[in-house]
């Protein structure tokens, strides 16, 4: 069928993809993903990682504990701390790629001075880096969705996330099985995952560069309305309304995606008749400058903040996320220290990479089971944030006063089931309670908070600055941390469940004495 003759309201679903600069559905979005997948599979791949402290230990580098729990790691979360912000208006700005490079090239500096660097200083620096590698992750889960078309999106997520996990899983039981059966150094590993990581880096270089993102490069609604207009001027009609519309990526919200809450404008608040639009160029000439200002971003978005929290129940599940995802951070940072000091390496054998690899895979059997479970959690939802919260902070006592390695590994696993577990339900709820859809911003803002607490407390506790605790000791105040949070979390859930009874019997007796 010709253009020309195609019916005006087809036409339009048609034409504005293509004038949009979007790829029709379906279309040219297999390469990007499969390249994306390919570099998330390569970047995580790093069988070196699980062995981390106990090579900052070993013969290698030769420091001590206290250099490197209360010296080193807390650079880690200083530099993501400061870096999440900027890197996060940085990735927009320059259309992702670039920051994905730049992840790319963070990762090899990273492993290279595992391999050569000497000193305490240097690796400061080396966890300088490594906080650059994490605060650029945005860009590798937000780059495909400006690839894309929105139908897409929960494929291209999946596979995205699913190729990290499984290069994650990849690399710590082939770290293990190099360490246990092949007899590999440590150094050996990290040689690996040097080349492992370069691998990635070339693979970036594939992605194609995207010719838009969400804020700095966008078409605003207005835009995109006098663009169905010109494309169906041509047909003798107008369409003010188009669904075709709520299929351009930007106009709908997902994971990693925080378009901006751009209000629509009648077209005579715009200065430009219908007619004007059908018949000159001239507003050619009002669609440059589409990239917004920094101060304008950041209004949009706080405005998007202020209308998000306003619900209670978001606020709620919000509150749990920072505060848990802090504690886990610390965990998970530090839990390597704990497993060095209760069997050391040099004189036994260790098998961080397996336990690792296990508690990733059976954290994602429990996070496919937890979406087929029914229940009200608008109602339990908080009784199960602290039920849960409390065997968290269980397992973490009991990894820090059973001096057992094969318990400590036992309760390593346990503490991430449960925490991948409701970490879930806590981003569905979320999602479900959000007022407009601006799931990256409420997520990114959530993390930014755990980090803000999470640089509190290794401060306070881990810092040599600040108190400075031995690894038994912090691993004793995180599992009363979480004892606290299931405090928490225990009074107000029995507070919301008093409140909804009392609701319910409010409503009954109002509705019997209608009735009477």
């Amino acid at each position: 069928m010709e253009a020309q003759d195609v019916p005006g309201g087809l036409r339009s679903r048609v034409l504005l993809p293509r004038r949009l600069g979007l790829a029709p559905h379906g279309c040219c979005w297999a390469l990007p993903t499969a390249v994306l997948c390919l570099y998330g599979f390569f970047a995580n791949l790093r069988p070196s990682e699980p062995f981390l402290t106990p090579y900052l230990l070993g013969p290698d580098k030769n420091l001590t504990e206290t250099q490197v729990f209360n010296e080193i790691y807390p650079v880690w979360t200083y530099s993501y701390l400061v870096l999440l912000f900027p890197v996060f208006l940085a990735t927009d700005y320059l259309r992702y790629k670039p920051v994905i490079l730049l992840q790319g090239l963070s990762l090899i500096v990273t492993w290279f001075m595992l391999l050569y660097a000497k000193g305490l200083l240097a690796i400061q620096f080396l966890e300088f880096f490594y906080g650059v590698v994490t605060a650029t992750e945005i860009a590798y889960y937000s780059y495909i969705y400006s690839i894309v078309d929105l139908a897409l999106y929960q494929k291209v997520t999946s596979y995205c996330r699913s190729a990290a996990l499984v290069g994650y899983t990849v690399g710590s039981v082939s770290g293990q099985v190099l360490v246990s059966v092949a007899g590999w150094s440590l150094f050996s590993l990290n040689v690996v995952s040097l080349t492992s990581v370069s691998v990635a880096f070339a693979m970036a270089w594939f992605l194609p560069m995207p010719h838009k993102s969400l804020f700095f490069h966008h078409l605003s609604s207005t835009q995109v309305s006098k663009e169905t207009k010109v494309v169906e001027c041509k047909n003798g009609a107008v369409v003010r309304d188009d669904p075709a519309l709520k299929r351009v990526p930007g106009w709908e919200d997902v994971e990693s995606k925080v378009p901006l809450n751009v209000e629509e404008h009648p077209a005579e608040q715009q200065g430009e008749p219908e007619a004007l639009l059908c018949g000159s160029r001239h507003s050619s000439n009002k669609w440059k400058g589409q990239k917004m200002d920094i101060i304008k971003v950041i209004k949009e978005l706080w405005k998007d903040f202020l209308q998000c929290y306003s619900s209670q129940p978001l606020l709620c599940w919000s509150v749990w996320w920072a505060l848990s995802t802090c504690g886990y951070f610390q965990v998970i940072n530090y839990t390597q220290g704990l497993w060095e000091l209760v069997q050391p390496s040099r004189s036994s054998e260790i098998y961080n990479g397996g336990v690792e690899a296990v508690s990733t895979l059976l954290g994602a059997v429990a996070v496919f089971v937890v979406g087929h479970i029914k229940t009200s959690w608008a109602t339990w939802g908080e009784i199960a944030l602290a039920l849960f919260s409390l065997f968290i902070a269980a397992s973490v006592y009991v990894m820090d006063t059973v001096r057992n390695i094969w318990v400590c590994y036992a309760s390593y696993v346990i503490f991430r089931i449960i925490y991948m577990l409701l970490i879930t339900i806590a981003t569905f709820q979320i999602a479900t309670n959000l007022s407009v859809e601006r799931y990256a911003l409420v997520f990114g803002i959530n993390t930014f908070i755990a980090l803000v607490l999470q640089t509190l407390l290794t401060f306070i506790v881990v810092d040599s600055k600040g108190l400075g605790l031995d690894i038994f000791t912090q691993f004793m105040i995180y599992a009363g941390y979480f004892a606290v949070i299931s405090a928490v979390f225990l009074i107000s859930g029995t507070c919301n469940i008093i409140r909804n009874y009392r609701r319910q019997e409010e409503e009954t007796d109002e509705a019997v004495a209608s009735i009477a």
